[in-house]
């Protein structure tokens, strides 16, 4: 039944994307899945935001919608059959003289209320805007950097859950005899991440990614450590995943320059060869100090911030992460996340910084019970609440907090009253992390880790939740509306919206 309904949302969404013929590629990451498109305007956008599954949609340089973790993972294969059965049956050709049958017309929307029709407009410049500041090489930089390690998220978060278990059972002395396998089982990937970073690395820069998976498997192979450069002996692993993505960013440049001379006939030996060979020597004896340095400094860092500035540093990382992750910024954090697993087993940083997404779903209940005749907006708020509780915070975002403006910004204190929280626990002594990246909100549970306990642990991630929620909902309910946005948007909406024959209800803004 459950690949019936994940079957049947693909079958609702490929028409209104255009259709088989309108895809270039298909792939999904852990909330969205990712399409990329021949021609946008074919796109229905309102029809598409309509549907049940649909969370919202996010326009960049793929055309994303959102649908939440877990179904995005069923949903994604559904519509790559879906969309290769339509290309391998092809339709008759037409008969000579005859047109082909129009598609039918999109069924004509229902009028929105003004108040919803405002708020779309407002939603669809911001994202407008947005989307023109991120096209700067800079982000576009950090989008393609991030398209590497999305991929790696599913396997960092099964062998995170996996090494916490293995963590309680040790603990508890329970299952001794398994507490190996475990850990074999949870460390294994992190073992040879660097391998995965450097052919995905490859791959999205255009080289060949076997090469590219070559060249960064030389930092974490373990003959590495009889060598002596410069007058110091390397570490196997020593640089992690930056180096990783060095090497295999100086394997592209090497295999291109190859391509510009090297004859046809040679291609096959001399590129692969001088590719490994030159991006090998200068890791060994280049990258993997500098990146190890850089590594270091990171989590010197990281550490140094909590424990002494930790109220402040978590009210700062908590109340800015949601303009970051508007301007693309947070892009660059992956890589630092992923660093910090490497080095001590968690990420320090994300706990924290999942505190904005508490921020907003408090901004957002505040909003649900200000505007308590704006239906429209009330039934977006509840269709996207249970996805912000568990961390899928774009609905929210796009479609309620950044649109009406002065929420966000009150969602922002939210996440800084939250992100305190954390921090100040931090600097008492009660540090923890999370085993992966990707999950945020209530998801983030099992893959809590720490040296005070998971009692501890859990206790303070759930105050710092609860303190977000509390100062997002009352930040918005007491300064998050003028008298003006309260007369205007506390409205009815339309009344032909509600009637059955109008259709499915429009989303207030896309998202």
């Amino acid at each position: 039944m459950s690949t019936d309904k994940n079957r049947a949302t693909a079958a609702a969404i490929l028409p209104l994307v255009g259709g088989p013929d309108n895809i270039t590629s298909i792939a999904h990451c852990m909330t969205r899945l990712r399409i990329a498109l021949r021609d946008r305007s074919l796109v229905r956008h309102e029809e598409l935001k309509a549907l049940p599954a649909v969370l919202g949609v996010v326009e960049d340089d793929t055309y994303q919608i959102v649908l939440g973790p877990g179904t995005v993972a069923r949903v994604t294969p559904e519509f790559e059959a879906l969309v290769a059965e339509a290309r391998t049956q092809a339709a008759p050709a037409p008969a000579p003289g005859t047109a082909p049958a129009p598609a039918p017309a999109p069924a004509a929307a229902p009028h929105p209320a003004v108040t919803s029709a405002e708020l779309a407009d407002r939603g669809a410049a911001l994202k407008d805007a947005q989307k023109a500041r991120n096209a700067t090489p800079f982000k576009l930089f950090l989008r393609r950097v991030a398209n590497i390690f999305v991929p790696l998220i599913p396997a960092l978060i099964g062998c995170g859950i996996i090494a916490g278990l293995n963590g309680m059972l040790t603990n508890l002395g329970w299952l001794p005899a398994l507490v190996p396998a475990l850990a074999a089982i949870s460390s294994g990937f992190m073992s040879l991440i660097a391998v995965f970073v450097g052919h995905n690395t490859a791959k999205e820069f255009g080289g060949t990614p076997v090469l590219g998976g070559a060249a960064a498997a030389i930092i974490v192979f373990p003959g590495v450590a009889k060598i002596d450069a410069f007058g110091q002996h390397l570490s196997p692993g020593q640089g992690g995943v930056l180096g990783a993505l060095a090497a295999a960013l100086l394997a592209v440049q090497v295999e291109k320059w190859c391509r510009t001379w090297v004859p046809e006939t040679l291609d096959v030996l001399v590129t692969p060869t001088l590719t490994v060979l030159v991006s090998g020597l200068v890791t060994l004896f280049g990258l993997m100090f500098l990146a190890g340095a850089v590594s270091t400094a990171i989590g010197t860092f990281a550490t140094w911030l909590l424990a002494t500035g930790g109220a402040f540093a978590g009210l700062v990382l908590g109340g800015l992460f949601l303009p970051l992750v508007m301007l693309g910024l947070h892009q660059a954090l992956i890589p630092i996340h992923t660093t910090l697993i490497e080095q001590t087993g968690y990420t320090v940083l994300l706990p924290i910084l999942a505190m904005a997404g508490a921020g907003q779903v408090g901004a957002a209940i505040a909003v649900y019970c200000r505007l308590p005749r704006n239906r429209s907006l009330r039934t977006t708020i509840k269709s996207a609440l249970p996805a912000g509780f568990l961390g899928v915070g774009e609905p929210l975002i796009y479609g309620v907090s950044l649109p009406l403006g002065r929420p966000f910004v009150t969602a922002c204190a939210g996440g800084a009253a939250g992100g305190a929280f954390v921090g100040l626990f931090n600097q008492l002594g009660i540090g923890f992390g999370s085993t992966a990246i990707g999950p945020s909100g209530w998801a983030l549970f099992p893959l809590l880790a720490g040296k005070a306990g998971m009692g501890a642990t859990v206790a303070v991630y759930a105050g710092g939740l609860a303190v977000g929620y509390l100062v997002g909902f009352a930040a918005t309910y007491f300064f998050g509306f003028t008298r003006q946005m309260l007369a205007e948007l506390d409205t009815d909406p339309d009344p032909a919206a509600d009637s059955p024959a109008a259709g499915p209800r429009k989303q207030p803004v896309p998202a």
